[in-house]
């Protein structure tokens, strides 16, 4: 018999393609037979129904691939929807702009501290060279590079005599009253810094506002009660005393100088409050003899200094107080000709008034 399937074998042997040849062509019926074990299939694992899924998993492997299909290897796998994923991407994004929004806050905040820290140490080493009438700091030449001494000028009534100060400048290269140079100013040592920044807020006032008579040198006063006198406001421009040594003296490049931390001080040298009617009575000599003798230093720290030695519209603020028991001293730097006059504290040195 010839064999209808060109196999080279007997008839017998040949049913294998036969039947590969009926599955490669399934009937209607066996799909709809394979669809209905499907449906089962899935009421099963609804159910619970673990032996017939396998069973059904099984004829269904071999209903794909009776028709050519071949499952995916991925079909049963869940993923993010692309809804997801813009929800997830929107709320990193929200999570990265707070974060980036807060970062310059933060470091504001850091760098204010730090600044504070310094103003805080310099502040305790003015104030003692100030208290103490200190005259060897010599390095303070290395960092106050500018004082400007306001002055006004009011007489015995205290009605004010020049509507606009007149100006003190002094550096370390130069000095000027009034726009005009003074030779031999210079803030060329410590004495002349730490005695200029403690020239008192009240000296006396001989009537002339020239810078001969200014420079003849000024009792400091007590009390502005039916007296002419001078009002004299001092501002420091400092470079931080501490801070990175990479800042400090020998360094001399300018650029890098000038970009490290500078502040404003004022300095307020003023008498102890007291009442004027009390200074006239003859029966309170204590009240006048602690006048005399107490003064109260204000220092007043401004910053940050920018590049033209001026301050932002909000500077930060410190102030120091402290109460100096002592006297004042009135004193001519010898290396001038004509005098520059300079205060220093007497601590604890006390004079009798009669």
């Amino acid at each position: 018999m010839k064999n209808p399937f060109n196999c080279q074998l007997p008839i017998a042997d040949c049913r294998l393609p036969k039947r590969r040849l009926q599955a490669s062509a399934p009937s209607d019926s066996a799909v709809i037979r394979e669809l209905a074990i499907v449906n089962r299939a899935g009421q099963g694992i609804a159910q619970g129904g673990s032996r017939l899924y396998d069973e059904t998993r099984l004829r269904s492997g071999a209903w794909h691939a009776a028709i050519g299909h071949r499952p995916s290897a991925i079909g049963n796998t869940s993923a993010f929807t692309m809804i997801e994923v813009a929800l997830c991407l929107a709320i990193i994004g929200f999570a990265l702009v707070s974060i980036l929004a807060v970062l310059p806050v933060g470091m504001n905040n850091q760098q204010k501290t730090r600044q504070s820290t310094l103003v805080s140490q310099d502040a305790t080493m003015l104030l003692e060279a100030i208290r103490n009438g200190a005259r060897g700091m010599d390095d303070l030449t290395n960092y106050v590079f500018a004082i400007t001494n306001y002055v006004s000028f009011y007489n015995d009534r205290g009605k004010l005599q020049n509507p606009v100060p007149y100006a003190w400048g002094y550096a370390y290269g130069s000095a000027a009253y009034r726009n005009s140079a003074v030779a031999g100013y210079n803030l060329t040592n410590g004495a002349r810094i730490v005695g200029t920044l403690s020239t008192p807020e009240f000296t006396a006032w001989n009537g002339q506002n020239t810078a001969s008579s200014y420079q003849s040198g000024s009792l400091p006063l007590s009390s502005i009660f039916n007296v002419p006198y001078t009002s004299n406001r001092v501002y420091a421009y400092v470079r931080s005393l501490s801070g990175l040594a990479a800042e400090k003296p020998p360094q001399n490049n300018d650029l890098l100088r000038g970009s490290s931390f500078s502040y404003q001080v004022l300095c307020v040298n003023a008498p102890v409050a007291n009442d004027p009617h009390v200074m006239t009575n003859a029966y309170s000599v204590f009240d006048q003899q602690l006048a005399g003798n107490l003064r109260h230093i204000w220092l007043l720290f401004r910053w940050p200094l920018l590049p033209n030695s001026s301050l932002p519209l909000r500077p930060e603020r410190l102030d120091y107080r402290a109460d100096v028991a002592g006297t004042v001293l009135l004193t001519n730097d010898y290396n001038v000709n004509q005098g520059m006059w300079l205060y220093f504290y007497q601590s604890q040195q006390f004079t009798n008034t009669p």
